[in-house]
């Protein structure tokens, strides 16, 4: 049994292997040598012959066959994968989408071999206001002036009830604006600025003047100038604008004007002064304060700047560089448009107010434009006075801290500090008391 299984297996590998010795004899034979010198070998097809079919290409089916392309699943309102797709002529809106078509610019016209150094809403400055004061030519003064000392002393100019209103108004933002238990910064910081802004508008009644001023969001302001033969510009959104129908008066003498020229800038030699700004070739060199011509309330009063976006946190002394930065920016686009792009000490100087919060903690400025000769680093200086870090409150709990069963600090507002929104209601008041 073992025998015949062994032949048996021997003979079906002994076919096998003789059918595949049979297709090597007798199969096609591949040429050793070189293929024969022809005519279509060495110089091709003759002209006017056709290649052979092998070497043919086939043309596509709808070459083949003119009309297929008249059946289509244009009828059909979905794809049928064996007839053809509908031909339709290119669509066109009719008119400019930016948010499609993009920002029109025409490249070509707008680019610069000089590059131009620009701080936007986001930009964090490295120095602070150290930086900002350099590229804007300014000298810093701590404090604030005295027109606001009186404002904020004259018990005159205070509101009914006002320590009681603003708690509500600090509740009302933290505890009471969502039914979160916990609410973000972003969330409670402009509803706390909006909620003090509505407080100050309650002093029309005693001050008229009050309602001939505009709150205006979402505008863009450019300004463009030279410090040390480099060029800059400020421009973008930027915080809520108070506009008033009359300006500012200045707050700084004749005599104190003049005494800043013996003044000397700090430098920020080994680092540039344009770090942190943004480097770009395509630019406009405009000054634009971001409203038409004719509007009603052309002057600018006071910035306010809710910066509550944790994915963009500013330290309190970037904070402090921005206002800084687009005070400037907006007090220069104005006397631009009233003076005119020749630089120039100012006949009568231009002055802007700041106020920037995140919630807790407010900052407080006070910018006075005297000169648009920016370029050298002599001469008669800007002056910009500044109130750093006013706590409104000291810490909001939503819950009590218990130890040991006992309540060691209690739910609520804590450490309520009144001066804070007396310098606040001075700002807005200021220009009219």
């Amino acid at each position: 049994m073992l025998f015949s299984r062994w032949t048996g297996r021997r003979a079906a590998c002994g076919a096998l292997c003789g059918q595949r010795r049979t297709k090597m004899v007798y199969g096609p034979r591949r040429p050793k040598g070189p293929l024969p010198s022809t005519p279509w070998t060495v110089r091709g097809p003759p002209p006017g012959a056709t290649l052979p079919w092998y070497l043919q290409k086939v043309p596509p089916v709808r070459e083949q066959v003119r009309d297929l392309d008249v059946v289509t699943y244009e009828g059909k309102l979905h794809r049928v994968p064996w007839l053809a797709k509908p031909q339709h002529e290119k669509w066109e809106r009719g008119w400019r989408d930016p948010w499609r078509d993009g920002p029109c610019l025409d490249v070509q016209s707008s680019y610069h071999e000089r590059p131009c150094y620009i701080c936007q809403q986001l930009t964090r400055l490295l120095e602070g206001v150290k930086q900002a004061s350099w590229l804007t030519k300014t000298k810093v003064i701590d404090g604030l002036p005295l027109q606001i000392h009186s404002i904020m002393t004259n018990v005159a100019n205070e509101l009914e009830n006002q320590d009681e209103r603003v708690l509500n108004a600090i509740f009302h933002a933290r505890f009471w604006v969502s039914s979160e238990e916990e609410i973000m910064e972003e969330t409670y910081c402009p509803t706390l600025l909006e909620d003090l802004l509505h407080l100050c508008r309650a002093m029309a009644t005693k001050h008229p003047l009050l309602a001939k001023r505009m709150l205006a969001r979402d505008y863009r302001v450019a300004a463009t100038w030279e410090r040390e033969s480099v060029l800059l510009q400020v421009r973008g959104v930027n915080g809520r604008l108070l506009n008033a129908v009359s300006p500012l008066e200045p707050v700084a003498s004749e005599d104190e004007i003049l005494a800043s020229e013996n003044d000397v800038l700090e430098s920020l030699y080994p680092i540039a002064p344009t770090v942190d700004l943004h480097e770009v070739n395509t630019y406009e060199t405009k000054n634009d304060t971001g409203f038409q011509a004719g509007y009603p309330y052309p002057h600018p009063h006071t910035i306010y700047f809710a910066h509550g976006d944790r994915y963009h946190r500013m330290r309190p002394e970037q904070l402090r560089a921005k206002m800084l930065m687009f005070a400037f920016g907006n007090a220069l686009a104005k006397a631009r448009s009233q003076y005119g792009d020749e630089p120039r000490v100012l006949e009568k100087p231009i002055v802007v107010q700041s106020v920037g919060t995140d919630g807790q903690r407010f900052q407080f400025l006070v910018f006075q434009l005297n000169t648009t000769d920016l370029d050298p680093s002599h001469g008669v200086k800007n002056l910009a006075w500044i109130d750093a870090d006013q706590l409104l409150y000291e810490d909001a709990r939503h819950r009590p801290e218990i130890r040991k069963k006992v309540v060691t600090i209690p739910a609520g507002i804590h450490g309520y500090q009144p001066a804070t929104f007396k310098k606040f209601l001075a700002f807005y008041l200021h220009g009219v008391v």
